[in-house]
């Protein structure tokens, strides 16, 4: 098959749809298929032999318009998608999957003539375009995570102020995803609680939505001899306030002075939700931050810092800060919320579940994993087997192109 795969935002680094981009178009390029990847940046590395079609942005949104509008070159915006962008910007408005599906349907003529792509494989950006594509003649599956229904309901819940849910809803290109989605040939979901999800707030029936379990690389993940500096580590997002951060420090707070946590992010505001948090609560000496970009490698060595892993999400429609760490030897204490129980398992030999926003179950559970490193050394032995035997690319790749194929076939016969 020869496939266009979609992703708005490209990178590793921008979490796990830029982790699922690179690996599933190894995957299927492996596999034997023409994979040409068409993406806005910050781009993904791809491996040897998969093409890369840049589609531009100026990624207006956060810059101040001194920066938008730079002196040396006040007319970079003028040009028409670019200017309607920036309006966008300055309303409160997210507008880079819908601008990403626009410059896209401009340059898809010219993309299909040349590459003759017999399907197309969206990563979750649910944009406008894709119907135009579709339209054309050529089918279009979409990749969905997590609907994004998700992220502002976990937004309204730390901050219900009027003000702070109108800015949200303004954030979000909630009607347009909700209009697309069920449109589209078929959907994919990394987990059973993302295609629930997707059902409920997506309205597309169960039977069009495939699970493609995410994998998680046990070569690169893997257990390294370090020496610990913390019992506890974080890896994700801090100002995602649906990764629960003010949740894990309120625990960590109530467990014993002396267990430290970690945390892997490299953009903490120095006036963020966990540096207020941090000083709220007096932990300064109990935290230890890690504020730069990490290689892969790097971010393993770190892993391997650490005793337990802990992951208090809101949501996660899978949950790569939990596979990863399990892959690496860790045990993973988790909410019971989305797809983490799907990936830590429910039976406590790899890692332990909480309910969300249950401040005194985390902290008690974090307190009997950590003063038991025996036990917790067992768990991530458990941990590591869990993920090389159930998530693994190699199976992403072919589930993924069984229904690609399947929809391609259905198209020619109709």
């Amino acid at each position: 098959m020869r496939i266009a795969l979609l992703t708005y935002r490209g990178n590793m680094f921008c979490g796990g749809q830029g982790i699922w981009a690179a690996c599933i178009a190894r995957e299927l390029h492996r596999q034997g298929h023409d994979v040409h990847v068409i993406a806005g940046p910050p781009l993904p590395e791809l491996d040897e032999g998969i093409p890369l079609h840049v589609i531009p942005n100026k990624n207006f949104f956060g810059l101040p318009m001194r920066e938008a509008l730079p002196r040396d070159n006040p007319f970079a915006a003028l040009f028409p998608t670019h200017l309607w962008e920036l309006a966008l910007t300055r309303f409160g408005v997210f507008p880079e999957m819908t601008a990403f599906g626009l410059r896209l349907l401009a340059r898809w003529k010219h993309l299909q003539s040349r590459h003759r792509f017999d399907v197309v494989l969206d990563n979750q950006s649910l944009t406008w375009g894709l119907l135009g594509i579709q339209a054309a003649g050529t089918p279009v599956v979409a990749m969905i995570h997590h609907p994004l229904h998700i992220d502002r309901e976990a937004d309204f819940g730390l901050d219900p102020r009027f003000r702070r849910k109108w800015k949200r809803t303004l954030y979000f290109p909630l009607f347009m995803q909700e209009t697309v989605a069920p449109r589209l040939a078929r959907i994919l979901a990394v987990s059973h609680s993302s295609a629930t999800e997707i059902q409920r707030y997506f309205g597309v029936p169960r039977k069009k939505v495939t699970v493609v379990y995410n994998g998680t690389d046990t070569t690169t993940f893997r257990p390294m001899d370090r020496p610990k500096e913390a019992d506890l580590i974080f890896v994700g997002r801090t100002e995602d306030r649906k990764k629960g951060i003010p949740y894990l420090l309120r625990a960590l707070a109530r467990t014993p002075s002396h267990v430290a946590l970690k945390v892997v992010d490299g953009r903490i505001p120095d006036d963020g939700l966990l540096m207020r948090t941090v000083r709220e609560l007096g932990l300064e000496g109990r935290v230890v931050l890690v504020r730069r970009m990490l290689t892969v490698e790097e971010l393993v060595a770190e892993y391997s810092t650490a005793r337990v892993a802990v992951v208090p999400s809101f949501f996660e429609g899978f949950g790569f800060p939990a596979s990863e760490a399990m892959a690496c030897g860790l045990p993973a204490v988790a909410t019971a919320a989305g797809a983490l129980p799907e990936v830590v398992g429910t039976s406590g030999e790899a890692g332990l579940l909480v309910p969300y926003g249950d401040v005194d179950a985390l902290a008690k559970t974090i307190t009997e994993v950590v003063l038991t490193p025996q036990r917790a050394e067992q768990m991530g032995r458990a941990a590591r087997r869990r993920i090389e035997r159930v998530f693994r690319w190699e199976e992403a790749g072919r589930r993924a192109a069984a229904v690609l194929d399947e929809v391609v076939r259905a198209h020619h016969r109709f």
